[in-house]
């Protein structure tokens, strides 16, 4: 494996827009757009119960205000300017918990599962050569997701502690050379720091987890930080463009937050799988150096065509 790492990072570090164009090429052949499509929609439908059901847990061990206020600002990194009508939907479903029954607790949990169950599936056909060789029990597909959402509560659980600490921080102050130095600009770097760590390493156990077969933790690295790096790219953008030139609110009128944050999952979603996809042809060159590009999915419509 470290002798397919080296021949992989040799023929991408030598080849760098070669590599791009073949992994541009293999995202494109796997209709990468039409599965991002799928993902953003069923993730649309998971955010609001996933969030629910992690909140409400947290809740018990967590000041509900604080907590609420760590979920609002992460959640603007996944739909940038968004983030306040969904924790306040959250918060108004706090408000009423006692009156939360087992079959809304069911309900939840499936349509939370939902957008797991479709991004497996999008892997599945994005790493299709590890499919081809061994296939998932359906059993682990179907505990998968309960088991990823124990894990982003644990998360979550160990964010908003570790982001509490630093806003206490921010609050102090030293002296240092016959100066007032306030820590305040310390303590938004390090918060800043702490979510885009956070980013990469929910990317990366997403890639580690959700492929058929065994997956090195640092191919998953390679696909987190990639994926990370383009969001971050693409969520300033998206925050500007909605702050100074979009129109939205026009068009679409009191449908404008859900238009946005679908916006956003889309392309949340395609720099997803495009990280996945970068893994899979990391893989393949690792093994051997590509003559061509994977030749793309067709249906019966196509092929009558």
């Amino acid at each position: 494996m470290n002798l397919l790492n080296r021949r992989a990072l040799a023929y991408v570090a030598s080849h760098p827009m070669d590599f791009t164009v073949q992994c541009l090429k293999g995202f494109r052949a796997n209709q990468g757009l039409l599965l991002a499509g799928a993902v953003a929609y069923y993730s649309l439908l998971s955010i609001v119960p996933l969030l629910m059901l992690v909140v409400v847990a947290l809740s018990h061990v967590i000041n509900q205000e604080e907590l609420l206020l760590t979920v609002g600002r992460y959640l603007n990194w996944l739909v940038p300017g968004q983030s306040k009508p969904i924790v306040a939907e959250v918060g108004h479903f706090l408000d009423h918990r006692d009156l939360v029954g087992g079959v809304l607790v069911i309900s939840m949990l499936f349509f939370s599962s939902l957008a797991f169950t479709v991004l497996e599936n999008a892997m599945s056909v994005i790493f299709k050569h590890r499919v081809a060789i061994r296939r998932r029990h359906f059993l682990i597909s179907a505990i998968m997701p309960y088991c990823y959402i124990l894990s982003l509560g644990a998360g979550m659980l160990l964010v908003t502690l570790v982001a509490g600490s630093l806003q206490v921080l921010g609050e102090e102050s030293v002296w240092l050379f016959g100066y007032h130095w306030s820590l305040n600009g310390v303590s938004g770097v390090l918060l800043y720091l702490l979510g885009l760590a956070g980013e990469v390493l929910v990317l990366s156990s997403i890639y580690l987890v959700m492929p058929v077969g065994r997956l090195s933790i640092w191919h998953a690295l390679i696909g987190g930080v990639t994926a990370a790096l383009l969001w971050e790219i693409a969520r300033r953008i998206l925050v500007w463009y909605f702050s100074t030139l979009s129109q939205v609110n026009v068009v679409y009128g009191s449908m404008t937050t859900a238009i946005i944050v679908m916006f956003s999952l889309e392309i949340g979603a395609t720099l997803l799988l495009f990280g996945a996809q970068v893994i899979s042809e990391f893989e393949r060159v690792g093994r051997e150096r590509p003559q061509r590009a994977a030749q793309p999915l067709t249906t019966e419509a196509t092929q009558i065509k």
